[in-house]
């Protein structure tokens, strides 16, 4: 994901794993291939991260973005990654909402891939059916 063409970035809050559940500030950043979480630090100069290990959520692991509740001025919503584990993030529901942006790029991700699928087992029937056959024998 290095090289990849970032599409948003801006602060989300997920939930975290432990008992008490915590929403916790997330530096993201939404590029072509999925979702990097940083840490979000408060320092002099503002929100800081990009120095810090990042958790990546890649598309091609990702099932689905759901369960989108509207609270309070917030958005709630849920990434379902393709073993079935959930994450709960929550975001500012002005503007274009995360959820939104990650579910398009989901899209877009996913449609890509079956283009490329569907190209690469075109192309290997085209070459397994055509062999041998010249232009006078149809």
């Amino acid at each position: 994901m290095d090289a990849q063409k970032v599409m948003k970035e801006g602060l989300l809050e997920k939930r975290s794993n432990g008992l008490l559940q915590l929403w916790k500030k997330k530096r993201c950043v939404l590029t072509e291939d999925g979702l990097r979480l940083y840490e979000w630090k408060r320092s002099g100069s503002g929100a800081s991260g990009s120095g810090s290990k990042a958790k990546e959520l890649r598309f091609e692991r990702m099932a689905t973005v759901d369960c989108v509740e509207y609270k309070r001025g917030l958005v709630y919503f849920t990434v379902v990654m393709a073993g079935g584990k959930e994450i709960d993030f929550r975001c500012q529901q002005e503007g274009t909402a995360w959820n939104a942006e990650i579910a398009l790029a989901l899209v877009r991700f996913k449609n890509l891939l079956a283009v490329q699928t569907g190209r690469t087992r075109h192309l290997s029937h085209l070459g397994s059916t055509g062999e041998g056959e010249t232009p006078e024998s149809w």
